[in-house]
Order: C-alpha cells, then structure tokens, then sequence
C-alpha cells in the first residue's frame, strides 16, 4: 500500500477538507492567523474571480496512510497573464503540507503536470490566482511576526520543500514596520517633508469619504503611472479602482488614507487600513453574521485594531525622490501622535526587490524597517532551459 494517496478536489465534502486541513497543521502556532473561509473559497467561484472567464483552477490534497490529510495545493493559470512572461507560466499556491519532501513532490508533480498539459511553461508559488496583494509569495524571513490580514504564514521548513523540488528564486518581496516612537527617524521625516513645502503647491489630503469616485480616479492615476510598469501588472480601470473603494469602504479608517497633490494633480497615495487580521483569529475561518457584528463593534466602537495595514504606496515616477513620501509620512505622524487612537504601528507589505528605488524610498524616506521577506518562485518545465530573475522594473523583458 502507498504511504501517500493524491486525489484531486471535486466535491464539496474535499473542498471542506482542502479548506480545514491549514487548521489543524498551526494547532497551536501563535502566529499563524487562520484566514477567512470565504475569502480563500472566492478565488475559486468563477462567477466572483474574473480570471477564470480566459483560464482554469484546480485542487488536490494528499492522504496518509490513515486517511488524514497532510497535504494540499491548487494550480490555475489566465491566458493573457501568462503570455505575458518569457514563456507561458501558471501558477500554484495555498500549498500546505507537513514537513515530508514525498508529500511536497506529490503536490507540485499534479500542479506541474495539469499546467504541463494544458499549454503552461512555467509555474510560480506559491501565489494567488488573483491579485498580488493577496496570498503572494512564501514566507522566508520574519516567522516571528504575525502575518497582516490576507498575507501568506507559512513554517520555515517551506523553503527546503520548494528549493529541494526545483523551485528558484524569482524574486523577493519585502515587508516594513514603521513605528510611531521611532523619533530620530521622524526628525528626518520632517526635515525632508519642510524642503518640499519651499515650492508652492505641494500639499496632502486624506479620503474624502463623500466622493469615493474621486477618490477612485485619483488612486486609477497614480496606480498606473506608478505600478503598471510591473511584471504581470495590467493598468487599472476606472471601474476596477472604484469596486476596490466600495469593497474597502466598510473598514475605512479615513484619518489613516492619504493623497499627495501638486497644484491639484494626484501624484501619490499611501492607502491603509486597520489589520483586521488582529481581530478575526479567534472565527477559525467563519464569518457569519455574528462574527460580521463582531469584527465591527471590535473596529468601530471598541476600536481595539492596533496596527495599520499600509495596503499600496505609489508616487509617480517624476514626483521621485523629491520627499512626497515624507510629507505623506508627517500627516500619517501628525495624526498618529495628537489624536487619541488605538494604532501603536504600521506595516508596508510586498514591495518587491524588484524595484530598488521604492526600497530606497520606504528606508529612506518613510523611515520604516524591513522585518519580513517572502519570495515569489519560479518553476521551468524544460530543465535546461536558462533560468532568470524577475528583471528590474524599468528595464525590459528579455526577448
């Protein structure tokens, strides 16, 4: 008899066991944070994630002897994502598994081999079959730390199993802390905020709250200029930006949403919210009505979130450098240090190694540290295919 059993997901009872199997693996890890059922059950509803309209999903999970499961995996692929790399490349993710390389390799040979078959190249994980912002990239650095809400917590021993199969670096995907006490960091903060209000025009806003499509507009603009550049980045729609306002609209904190102007053109946001990660541990993934009436009495009323999620930060290219960032960094201080509010920090996740300026920039300019790296790897099929790493932003793709 096999020590290990693959069987692929095709019933609702193996989506419940797909779903729970995270559960019982972190019994007991303090730092792990059990994300919301149907948050992870979305990415694989086509009729809620638009990327099956051109592509595929599927799942599987591995069975020991007993017929527990020890493993789990999902692989997908878009069509028009995956022309966009070197090769056709698809994706697998939300892997789990216990510390077994035979388990490992059983996931990653389906994911691989459903890709195969179906046109694929390449494959990156662990990723979402989604946006990157979500579940993107494998923990390496930073255990310690509780993960912010919909960010991938894994256990060190990940790193072998994806190293040992194959997998390589394709790139990193670095996460900061900013602190509220950090004084000599504020004092540079302020220096640089005061030399760009020298030239007139200059000036920081939050979220006006009573005109979301605005807000939207302005995030489309910025956004596009300062992030579609990215590998597998698209430029947003105006449409796309103002879905994400409304669906971010009930945990908006607008005290803690910024947008950087020069004589009223948009030239930068810092968008953040409250990590809600800090109040939905204790749902073991539901989120009923009664955990829905819970989570805002916890964010709204009782107002218990402690830590901000800094979601996206974007300055457009020519605004570089100039300290937009430091004189969004002083509002966001500002408020933080003479109003009475719950937030003792701020994280800053996935600005990728990628992109060496935003890095400067956060160090530099926000004055925030890093003390988290997930990696985003990279499978090729043809073995002796030359590998390479994901290429600077700026610079173009290989042919």
């Amino acid at each position: 008899m096999a020590k290990y059993t693959l069987q692929e997901v095709t019933s609702s009872g193996l989506i419940r066991e797909w779903i729970d199997f995270p559960k019982r693996l972190y019994k007991g890890n303090r730092n792990w944070v059990c994300p919301l059922d149907n948050d992870v059950l979305e990415v694989f509803d086509p009729r809620q994630n638009d990327l099956f309209a051109d592509g595929e999903a599927a799942r599987w999970i591995v069975r020991d002897q007993t017929g527990a499961v020890v493993g789990r995996i999902a692989a997908f692929y878009n069509r028009e994502k995956a022309a966009l790399e070197e090769q056709p490349t698809g994706g697998c993710g939300f892997f789990e598994s216990i510390d077994s390389q035979e388990v490992a390799n059983s996931l990653f040979d389906a994911a691989r081999l459903w890709l195969a078959a179906r046109g694929m190249e390449a494959m990156d994980g662990p990723i979402n079959f989604g946006q990157r912002r979500d579940w993107w990239g494998l923990l390496v650095e930073g255990f310690e730390f509780q993960p912010l809400y919909k960010n991938p917590y894994n256990p060190p021993y990940y790193k072998d199993l994806f190293e040992n199969y194959g997998f390589k670096n394709y790139f990193n995907q670095h996460s900061f802390i900013w602190r509220v006490n950090a004084s000599e960091a504020n004092k540079q903060i302020f220096a640089r905020a005061e030399r760009l209000y020298t030239i007139p025009g200059y000036h920081v806003e939050n979220i006006d709250m009573d005109n979301l499509e605005e807000a939207a507009e302005n995030f489309r603009v910025i956004y596009n200029k300062a992030w579609a550049l990215f590998s597998g980045v698209k430029p947003m729609t105006h449409e796309e930006a103002l879905q994400i306002m409304h669906t971010m609209k009930p945990i908006i904190d607008p005290n803690i949403i910024f947008f950087a102007y020069f004589h009223d053109e948009p030239i930068g946001f810092f968008i953040t919210v409250p990590d809600l990660n800090r109040l939905i541990g204790k749902f073991n993934g539901k989120f009923g009505l009664w955990q829905k009436i819970q989570l805002m009495w916890n964010l709204k009323v009782r107002k218990s979130c402690d830590r901000v999620f800094g979601i996206i930060f974007g300055i457009a290219p020519e605004f570089h450098g100039k300290g937009v960032e430091s004189a969004i960094m002083v509002k966001y201080w500002q408020y933080i240090e003479q109003t009475k509010n719950p937030y003792k920090s701020m994280e800053l996740a996935w600005i990728g190694d990628f992109n060496p300026v935003m890095n400067r920039m956060i160090e530099t300019y926000v004055c925030a540290e890093r003390h988290k790296v997930h990696t985003t790897y990279r499978y090729l099929f043809d073995r002796e295919k030359e590998f390479h790493r994901c290429p600077r932003l700026g610079i173009k793709r290989r042919e």
